[in-house]
């Protein structure tokens, strides 16, 4: 009997060495490769290729783990490591304050301090206005009514279209298409649907309309440069706002947070932007941000001011690469706008 046990037990060690045979590392090697080559050349194709790979080094592993070890160890040690991934983001969201400390940048809309695929780290950001002290972001007091105006006003805010010409002038190109007859600038909706009349100021046309005077924010336009596929072309775009006879410029060196949209929102998902100032509506905390690869700020392309509840955290830190894994398998295999383009600001 104990002989028989014996080759048994010997046949079965014998049975999972074979099938130990095929090693994993070669997928593992190949997955890596791919996921550099998507980072440097997004492609739909490749993205797609990539999400069935990974799939398919699921299942093997799979069976391999129950050929190998048994259903119920198998089991066992999957139920061990999902439990060590969620004490980790437990002890992650302790340590950092906020109930999602990882993030991932899914376009170039923050080019060049964020890249897309890069996985960020982010802190939370506690008492906004204490935020602000700390990290030098303008904080300014708004009114209850002022604010309202202005969320019931909100086309007057949004930039539906934005242009650039090339060095010599004899070119217009659109980022957004626009009618021939527009000329070079930043035009918001209400401008282009009750015609207003543009007016020309230095090398930058802007309307100016009562709907900008009244404005709870004020925009101001400059001219720099836009890189464009290895060619320059200049742009129009948003330099400074003006609220309450206060101009804010962007600052390069404020705090890069993570806001969740709604959707009234343009723009869906988590938007990781640079934060511009931060308005006090009566207690009430929102938050100012612009893309530093964007020429305009988020409110001016159609999305709400976030309010402090919104805000996810401000990032501490970030890994090149690691997070092309989140974008693979939640979808976003193909190339974003404005990733062929580079905004330099003057």
């Amino acid at each position: 009997m104990r002989r028989s046990s014996k080759r048994k037990q010997e046949a079965r060690n014998a049975s999972g060495k074979r099938k130990q045979k095929m090693p994993m590392w070669p997928f593992y090697l190949l997955l890596a490769i791919l996921i550099i080559i998507y980072a440097l050349h997004n492609s739909f194709l490749l993205g797609s290729f990539i999400f069935l790979l990974i799939i398919i080094i699921l299942i093997l592993e799979t069976k391999i783990s129950i050929e190998t070890e048994g259903k119920a160890k198998s089991i066992i040690d999957i139920g061990i490591a999902i439990g060590a991934v969620l004490l980790f983001w437990l002890v992650l969201m302790i340590v950092l304050d906020t109930s999602s400390p990882i993030d991932t940048v899914a376009s170039c809309s923050m080019l060049p301090a964020l890249q897309r695929g890069d996985l960020v780290v982010l802190h939370g950001i506690g008492n906004p206005a204490l935020f602000a002290k700390a990290h030098n972001v303008p904080l300014i007091n708004i009114s209850e009514s002022a604010f309202a105006s202005m969320e019931n006003n909100m086309n007057r805010e949004f930039l539906a279209y934005y242009a650039y010409f090339d060095s010599n002038k004899s070119k217009i190109s659109s980022i957004i298409p626009i009618g021939s007859s527009y000329k070079i600038g930043l035009y918001n909706t209400y401008c282009i649907y009750n015609y207003i009349y543009l007016r020309r100021s230095g090398e930058i046309y802007r309307c100016f309309v009562s709907s900008q005077d009244n404005n709870l924010i004020k925009y101001n336009y400059a001219i720099g440069n836009v890189i464009i596929g290895g060619k320059q072309y200049n742009i129009v775009y948003t330099s400074s706002i003006t609220i309450n006879n206060i101009t804010i410029s962007q600052n390069f060196s404020n705090p890069i947070i993570v806001y969740k949209t709604t959707p009234r929102d343009y723009f869906s998902g988590d938007i990781i932007h640079r934060l511009y100032a931060i308005l006090n509506v009566s207690g009430s905390y929102y938050f100012l941000t612009m893309g530093d690869n964007n020429p305009g700020l988020d409110i001016e392309f159609a999305n709400y001011i976030p309010n402090e509840s919104s805000v996810v955290g401000y990032v501490v830190g970030k890994l090149p690469v690691l997070g092309y894994l989140k974008l693979i398998i939640s979808g976003q295999f193909g190339q974003v706008a404005g990733c062929n383009q580079t905004i330099i600001r003057n």
